[in-house]
């Protein structure tokens, strides 16, 4: 599979392009859309789907407008449709932004363990709940796109709705850090990382 990285916005959150065989998933939706659809359009791309990681505004706030341009299936997990739909609890309202964006409804609730193939590959689905209730990370092979529950380091805070600290202790404990240690870790903050360097270095699990 391939990568493209693209940061952006105040919070510099990174939009994830993933692609394999002429179709792509975009994972969470910071970045300026016009930037995500050149990308797509410049590697002849079909997106096939939009994949939150999260329901905060940061990881979210494009996605009306990616999902009218590319008809791509919209995705997050079951337990995040409440913070995702409500602009008190997504942020929305916090920055000022909630008469500004429409958010279109899912059309694929996800689950931990589902697998979304694209091209020759699939997407597996890990539920990492601690940053957010639905919190999830995405496994494509030796790739993982872990949101915001693990980054360079850290971890993602949970103060925020729907926020658990023993939550989030237990799913990087238990379902990332079991991962082999040559698992790249793609963040929605900051640089990349691997399993193997945070289970030896990071301060906060």
């Amino acid at each position: 599979m391939e990568i493209q990285v693209l940061p952006a916005g105040i919070f510099d959150s990174n939009t994830y392009i993933l692609s394999e065989q002429g179709e792509c998933a975009v994972i969470d939706c910071g970045a300026d859309p016009e930037r995500i659809l050149k990308t797509v359009a410049d590697n002849k791309l079909k997106v096939r789907y939009i994949i939150l990681t999260h329901g905060h505004a940061d990881h979210i706030f494009h996605v009306g407008t990616l999902k009218n341009a590319t008809g791509a299936t919209l995705c997050i997990h079951q337990q995040e449709q409440l913070l995702y739909s409500d602009s008190q609890k997504n942020g929305f309202e916090t920055f000022g932004f909630s008469n500004q964006t429409e958010l279109p409804d899912p059309d694929r609730l996800l689950k931990h363990g589902d697998k979304l193939p694209l091209g020759n590959s699939s997407l597996e689905i890990i539920h990492t709940p601690g940053h957010s209730p639905g919190s999830i990370s995405v496994l494509a092979g030796n790739m993982l796109f872990s949101g915001d529950t693990l980054f360079a380091r850290s971890v993602g805070r949970t103060d925020l709705y729907g926020g658990s600290g023993k939550s989030l202790t237990d799913s990087v404990r238990n379902r990332l850090f079991v991962l082999d240690g040559d698992t790249v870790v793609y963040p929605g903050h900051g640089p990349s990382t691997t399993i193997g360097f945070e289970r030896e270095n990071n301060p906060y699990v």
